[in-house]
């Protein structure tokens, strides 16, 4: 069986834009399957793949009285339709068209589909704010310029260039790449001497370092990483996240930060890297309540507020509230000098007396559970002793994994 590109699209209304699409693919050798996800009106060219097909996965219907309701369906319809398509090995990319509520649908499906898999969505919001399209899944979109409406000079051209980049993408995916053992790690500018001093550590040891910026998104990312098994362990240096999360920042992770890796039972150290800061966006936007906190302008579109011992209380709560559940060896490094390069003496967040609180709650939370190890550290976090520490306390935690796996304890 050959896989095939899945080029999907509303073919009520984009059926035309769509065989073209499948007509520049074909021309070039690949082989295309055009799916139907069309919510209201009969098809206007003959789909490959029928919207009934599509529903049939799920056992959702797909016409609704309310657009609304009819797109939220489909999308989740495609989702397990596509899941199931890949997991048999049929899909080697996928190539979505739309406008907002084709865009919708077509990018739930593919953010659900494994990372590395081609994904290219042509769309009428693809120079707005992309978040929600995207997510932390590695979706190309390429805005449309004009609307997704009948072919024309511009509309042929980008949905030629579109079928021609994922073409591209197919062809070239049959490339293998050599690898060791896969961590995650997570860094922010102020972690950036300690998690590259790591990285080189681990490198020369065999190991491939995938970094994530942790501004959210990259939180979930990682995190999405070690569920379908691609990291089988994790460096969780920058763990800033949580401070937005609870203090109410731009860069939160959501609620079930550390779950996945929690749940998975791999390896995991994990440290305080930029706790002692939430962030906002440029400085007018800090909320009111804020305005007279410590604050730094880091540049125009990032301000950081310095966390009080009273936010690191509950900081610290939020995260033994996830790690008292570990059913697995976690180590916790507490650098006790600083969290950042603003933590130092001298710079302007340095507050032992905030550190101080977070590093006693989470001992005093995390006693009960014999298998979260917290070691203190004498160092500030860019310290390189700091970073040698960090390397010996991953390597001996994954021995020690190796030998409970060996020996049949997980």
């Amino acid at each position: 069986m050959t896989a095939a590109v899945y080029a999907v699209g509303t073919m009520d209304t984009k059926g035309e834009e769509l065989a073209y699409v499948k007509e520049c693919l074909r021309s070039v050798g690949i082989e295309v399957k055009m799916v139907d996800v069309g919510t209201q009106l009969s098809p206007t060219i003959t789909p490959d793949i029928t919207r009934d097909e599509v529903t049939a996965e799920s056992g959702l219907v797909s016409q609704h009285s309310d657009r609304g309701q009819a797109v939220a369906a489909m999308g989740f319809a495609l989702q397990e339709f596509l899941a199931t398509q890949c997991a048999a090995g049929r899909v080697s990319g996928v190539i979505g068209i739309g406008g907002s509520g084709g865009t919708s649908i077509v990018t739930r499906a593919m953010r659900a589909l494994p990372i590395g898999l081609p994904k290219v969505m042509v769309s009428t919001v693809a120079s707005g704010n992309t978040a929600p399209y995207v997510d932390c899944s590695d979706i190309t979109m390429m805005y449309s310029v004009v609307d997704v409406a009948g072919l024309n000079v511009v509309s042929r051209k980008i949905l030629a260039n579109a079928a021609h980049a994922i073409s591209g993408m197919v062809q070239s995916a049959t490339t293998s790449f050599d690898a060791g053992p896969t961590v995650g790690m997570t860094m922010f500018g102020v972690t950036t001497p300690c998690v590259t001093d790591v990285r080189q550590r681990m490198e020369q040891c065999g190991v491939d370092c995938l970094v994530f910026h942790a501004t959210g998104t990259g939180g979930r990312a990682m995190e999405r990483l070690v569920e379908n098994g691609m990291i089988q362990g994790v460096l969780d240096v920058t763990t800033t996240e949580v401070a937005d999360e609870v203090v109410g920042g731009v860069f939160a992770a959501g609620p079930k930060r550390f779950d996945a890796i929690i749940e998975k039972r791999i390896p995991y150290v994990v440290s305080l890297g930029a706790l002692d800061m939430v962030n906002f966006g440029s400085q007018e936007t800090v909320p009111t309540q804020f305005r007279d906190r410590r604050l730094h302008v880091h540049n125009e579109q990032v301000t950081l507020m310095r966390t009080t011992v009273e936010e690191n209380r509950k900081i610290a709560r939020w995260m033994a509230a996830k790690f008292i559940h570990a059913t697995a060896p976690l180590i916790l490094a507490i650098p006790e000098q600083g969290l950042s390069m603003l933590d130092s003496p001298g710079q302007p967040f340095y507050d032992p007396q905030a550190d101080a609180a977070l590093f006693e709650e989470l001992e005093t939370r995390l006693e009960p559970n014999p298998n979260c190890r917290i070691v203190r550290l004498p160092h500030h976090i860019n310290d390189t002793r700091f970073c040698e520490q960090l390397v010996e306390l991953y390597a001996g935690l994954g021995a020690e994994s190796e030998a409970a796996a060996a020996s049949g304890v997980f």
